[in-house]
């Protein structure tokens, strides 16, 4: 049975400029559910926010261009995303979530859509699956050679510690690979931790991407996120000419309760990347890696 999950918070002022083409390279849509409506078997049920709503948070914050990415509570439907695309195809790129028989008609609508990449659903704890649905392995493995033929990379949504299982199975997809949220784990694993010295070892080589992103979801400590400086630190040292920043607005799975600290806010988000960044390479961040990845004009 899914939980409801609460609403996105406003923004706020960021009390900083953002550089002129700055890019939030995670976000998801949900809706219109008339339209639309979420897998009957998901994790979680989030409020409706479609492409309009997304487009107007996007404004408020001062960011040019957006990646969004099919989450989990819609399986492998990616409606929602290509209809959150058609807007603003200028503005706008996609990843999508495939199944095995996805028509080749299909791919080539989605990639003149704007759609760059696929996920895959990797993400466990204590080896067992945190998130119903998604594109695993096996599909993957099927696929790619169709999707490398389209230019597109692939993002694994994965539990760094796992990393160093899962590794040669991304890499023998022959697609770039994109780590979200710098693998997902919490602070309290620390930098040493085996898989994310090995998600800075290959974002330093060139051979991985990843999104310093999701410090909300490293955290032990909470907003201002100052336990994940360490890891933001390590990736950027490695090399920030593969990294790229999301919010994961409209940030599901927060349902408020005791153990819960509540939505977070961009605002402090994007401050924490502000933090981690000298101007140079929070251009770097926010501008050029992600036109070069998602194929922005």
């Amino acid at each position: 049975m899914s939980r409801d999950c609460l609403s996105p918070l406003a923004p706020g002022p960021l009390g900083f400029a953002l550089p002129h083409g700055a890019c939030d390279s995670h976000t998801h849509v949900f809706g219109p559910y008339a339209r639309y409506p979420l897998a009957a078997d998901r994790s979680y049920t989030p409020p409706e926010n479609d492409g309009a709503a997304l487009l107007t948070q996007l404004d408020a914050v001062g960011l040019a261009r957006c990646v969004i990415v099919t989450a989990s509570a819609y399986g492998d439907d990616n409606r929602a995303m290509l209809d959150a695309l058609a807007a603003a195809p200028d503005r706008l790129r996609g990843v999508a979530v495939l199944s095995e028989g996805v028509s080749e008609a299909d791919l080539d609508a989605m990639t003149h859509a704007g759609v760059r990449g696929v996920r895959v659903n990797l993400f466990r704890r204590d080896g067992r699956q945190v998130y119903r649905n998604g594109m695993g392995l096996d599909a993957l493995r099927m696929l790619a050679p169709r999707m490398r033929a389209r230019g597109w990379h692939l993002q694994a949504w994965l539990h760094a510690p796992d990393l160093p299982e899962l590794w040669p199975s991304l890499a023998d997809c022959g697609m770039p690979v994109v780590i979200d949220h710098m693998g997902r784990m919490s602070t309290a694993r620390g930098i040493e931790d085996p898989g994310f010295a090995l998600l800075c070892r290959l974002v330093a080589d060139g051979a991985a991407w990843t999104k310093i992103s999701g410090a909300d979801r490293l955290t032990v400590t909470g907003p201002p996120y100052g336990d994940v400086d360490p890891f933001a630190a390590a990736l950027t040292a490695a090399n920030p000419e593969r990294l790229v920043w999301g919010s994961d607005w409209p940030h599901i799975n927060y349902f408020g309760g005791a153990t819960d600290r509540g939505v977070p806010s961009d605002k402090d988000l994007l401050r924490a990347l502000r933090r981690w960044t000298d101007d140079s390479t929070l251009h770097r961040i926010l501008v050029d890696n992600p036109a070069a990845l998602y194929g922005f004009p």
